[in-house]
């Protein structure tokens, strides 16, 4: 029996999308590292998806958000609380999916202490 993720709606979509979007890009491969080390930089650890919202790595990796004339916390604050949970695992999944390469180039980021 395979494992099927349980799909839940989203109810803010053009938030979602917009959060979404902005986090694709900077996972692009010519664009992760220096979002890394923009966390790095800022003493942020990986997981700490609330620390990337609060210090606005997004908005100062991210060109398209920064022109966009908002900002990651205002989408991110715009979502529903079950929104927030699903943003928050597509964030922590495309972390685990980094190239090994680049995970062991930013060790620290992924160590828990």
């Amino acid at each position: 029996m395979d494992f099927v993720k349980a799909e839940i709606k989203v109810a803010s979509e053009k938030e979602f999308d917009g959060l979404k979007s902005s986090i694709t890009r900077i996972f692009e491969p010519n664009k992760v590292e220096n979002f890394l080390k923009r966390m790095s930089g800022k003493g942020i650890r990986i997981r700490d998806w609330d620390g990337v919202v609060a210090n606005r790595l997004l908005d100062q990796s991210d060109e398209v958000l920064a022109k966009s004339g908002t900002t990651s916390q205002s989408l991110y604050q715009a979502l529903t609380l079950s929104d927030q949970a699903q943003m928050r695992e597509f964030y922590l999944s495309r972390i685990e999916d980094l190239a090994p390469e680049t995970r062991t180039k930013f060790k620290q980021l992924y160590q828990y202490y």
